[in-house]
C-alpha cells in the first residue's frame, strides 16, 4: 500500500526506491552465487596446466567458447566435456534438439568436428567428471547478455585475445569446393531481408542446413542445391572450401567465423550477440546494403 501511495505522489522517488532495489537484489545475487566462482576460474587457471571445461550448448555457443579454450591450450592442456539432455528454461522455435540444449543426436554429429582441433586433448559426452571451468556460468550471471558471445566466455575466465585470430583449423572438404554456401536457421532472422537477388547469381549455391531451411530458401534460390552432410566436421570443411559464406545467427556461421573465411552475416536485431570480426567479412540490416557487401565479396573471390 505504501509502495502503491508513493507511485501515485512522488514517481520519481518511487522510481528511484525500485532501481535501487534491483540493484541491491543483483549485488545479493551476483556476490551470493557468482563472484566466488569467478574467482575459483581465476585461480584454477593460475594453478593448474591441465584444465577440465564443461559447456551444454547451443552449438553456435559452444563453437565460440573454442576460442578461449585455444587461447588458454598454449599454457595448458585442455579436454572439453559436453552435456547433454539440459532442459531450456524457455522454448526456442524450431530448436534442432527441441526443449534440451543439445541432445546425443547432435553431439555425435558435432563430436567429428571438436575432436578434430589439435589445441583439445580430450573431448566426450560428460560423465561426471571433475570440470573445473563451466562454461555455462554466462547464463547464471545477473545481466542482459546481448553483447558479443564469444567474450561471454572472455569475461568467465578472464582470457583476452585477438578476436580476428582463426580459432578452428579444418581442411578442405575434397570434392564440393569454390562454392557460394548459405545456411539460413529459423531463428534469428532479420525480416528486413530477402535473398531474391542470389537467384541471378551463376555461380553453384549450396545449402548445408536442414532440409526445411533449404525448402525455404529454393522460394527465393531456384537454382539452389541441397547437400546432407554426414556429420558436423565435413560440414565445416564444406565451408572451409567455399568461395563464399552467408548465414544469419545460426551454428554453421559461427564455423564460418572461427574458420575466418569469407562472409557475411544476417544480422539480428532482436539478439545481436554476434558479430564478424577480421578481414573479409560484412554483417548488414538492411537489404541495400546486404547486396552491396555482397558485390564486394563475390568481386574480390
Amino acid at each position: 500500500m505504501k509502495n502503491l501511495i508513493l507511485k501515485l505522489l512522488d514517481k520519481k522517488k518511487y522510481r528511484d526506491i525500485k532501481n535501487e532495489n534491483k540493484k541491491k537484489k543483483k549485488l545479493e545475487f551476483y556476490y551470493s552465487n557468482i563472484n566466488e566462482k569467478i574467482l575459483e576460474n581465476f585461480e584454477v587457471i593460475k594453478r593448474k596446466k591441465e584444465l577440465n571445461f564443461s559447456h551444454s550448448g547451443h552449438l553456435g555457443d559452444l563453437v565460440y567458447s573454442l576460442a578461449t579454450i585455444k587461447s588458454l591450450s598454449k599454457d595448458h592442456k585442455c579436454n572439453l566435456f559436453i552435456k547433454a539432455n539440459k532442459k531450456m528454461p524457455i522454448k526456442y522455435f524450431n530448436h534442432p534438439s527441441g526443449e534440451v540444449y543439445l541432445d546425443e543426436r547432435l553431439i555425435n554429429l558435432f563430436l567429428p568436428l571438436v575432436k578434430s582441433q589439435r589445441y583439445l586433448n580430450n573431448v566426450k559426452i560428460y560423465d561426471d567428471e571433475k570440470i573445473d571451468i563451466d562454461l555455462d556460468l554466462f547464463r547464471e550471471i545477473p545481466i542482459d547478455i546481448k553483447f558479443h558471445s564469444i567474450r561471454w566466455y572472455m569475461h568467465l575466465t578472464g582470457v583476452q585475445f585477438d578476436m580476428s585470430s582463426q580459432f578452428l583449423d579444418i581442411e578442405n572438404h575434397k570434392s564440393i569446393t569454390n562454392n557460394i554456401v548459405i545456411v539460413r536457421s529459423p531463428r534469428y532472422r532479420n525480416d528486413f531481408i530477402n535473398y531474391n537477388f542470389l537467384d541471378n547469381i551463376k555461380d553453384k549455391i549450396i545449402c548445408v542446413g536442414l532440409k526445411s531451411e533449404f525448402e525455404d530458401l529454393k522460394k527465393s534460390i531456384t537454382h539452389l542445391e541441397y547437400y546432407n552432410c554426414k556429420d558436423f566436421l565435413e560440414l565445416a570443411q564444406i565451408i572451409k572450401a567455399c568461395k563464399l559464406f552467408i548465414g544469419n545467427e545460426c551454428f554453421a556461421y559461427s564455423v564460418a567465423e572461427g574458420l575466418k573465411i569469407p562472409r557475411l552475416l544476417e544480422a539480428s536485431p532482436d539478439f545481436p550477440v554476434v558479430f564478424p570480426v577480421g578481414d573479409k567479412a560484412y554483417d548488414f540490416y538492411h537489404q541495400i546494403h546486404f547486396e552491396e557487401f555482397f558485390k564486394k565479396l563475390y568481386k574480390d573471390i
